[in-house]
């Protein structure tokens, strides 16, 4: 039947317009409902504190990898200025008090030169090297001893000298037995130099040369200071804590006598520039020291 366009809707009974309208949502699609996420800085900070963690951890693990060569004051303040950090906490420890084992800061080792490997320069009588080197050495070690220090004699390539841990290091040698001209007399001696290591070792070759000189009356001949000892081998083999110094103790041609002769007295110049080193005692300013005429 045709329905009257003058019906109201208002006309229609309620209970069928309900059903209407059930039935229009049910055959309509489904529209998902947008979801609003509240905005806040939780998340922000969730990634600020991971950046922080790792940075935390990846300076943690460069620390502990690094040799301790790579940590000496001079790096912290330019990694410490690179990271725009005033400094380091000054609860930080020094390197050498947080590397020098207890039980190695009373040793002292004494390399004597050329001992287990070859005789060393040999002078037209059949004087050795070795032989002056070995008799000096042993009166080193005893004066040490004598003074509370544990003191070790090692060859010249001694499997000892890898990592040797020490508070010092000496090698003793004597220089050539040919003539070389009136100036060739006194002693040499050079030291271990590293970035973390140098003001010792400065301090250790200051004091090796004036009490030297003092004790024995021999000059120091710098001039002829070569890089077989500033570059000596166990220079590189020790522990890059241990401080260390190779010292020629005189010329097997003019100072022969001395070395000889005076064999006990060289050792007491030796044992008072290592002692001073040891002490901290103070010296001279440094002054060019000439060769015998």
């Amino acid at each position: 039947m045709p329905m009257d366009e003058d019906l109201n809707p208002i006309d229609i009974p309620p209970q069928e317009e309900k059903q209407a309208l059930r039935t229009e949502q049910e055959l309509s699609p489904v529209q998902p409902v947008p979801v609003t996420r509240k905005k806040n800085g939780i998340g922000a900070w969730k990634m600020l504190a991971t950046v922080i963690s790792a940075a935390f951890i990846v300076a943690t693990l460069f620390t502990i990898w690094s040799p301790i060569s790579l940590v000496s004051q001079s790096l912290e303040e330019r990694m410490a200025a690179a990271l725009g950090v005033e400094g380091l906490p000054e609860e930080a420890p020094a390197i050498v008090e947080a590397t020098l084992d207890p039980l190695v800061a009373n040793r002292i080792g004494i390399v004597v030169g050329h001992q287990g490997n070859d005789s060393g320069a040999v002078c037209p009588d059949g004087l050795t090297e070795v032989e002056i080197n070995s008799r000096i050495a042993t009166y080193v070690q005893q004066r040490l001893i004598g003074l509370g220090y544990e003191v070790i004699l090692l060859d010249e390539f001694d499997d000892r000298l890898i990592d040797f841990r020490g508070i010092l290091l000496i090698s003793l040698h004597a220089d050539s037995c040919e003539y070389i001209n009136d100036t060739a007399t006194g002693f040499k001696v050079a030291a271990a130099l590293s970035e973390s290591k140098f003001e010792d070792s400065e301090k250790l070759i200051s004091c090796i040369s004036q009490r030297y000189t003092e004790k024995t009356g021999m000059t120091f001949h710098y001039q002829s200071v070569t890089t077989d000892m500033t570059y000596y081998h166990a220079f590189d083999e020790i522990n890059p804590q241990t401080t260390a110094a190779i010292i020629e103790t005189g010329f097997m041609n003019l100072d022969r006598q001395m070395l000889t002769d005076k064999a006990e007295l060289l050792a007491e110049g030796v044992v008072a520039g290592l002692v001073c080193y040891l002490n901290n005692e103070q010296l001279q300013s440094p002054q060019p020291t000439p060769t015998n005429p």
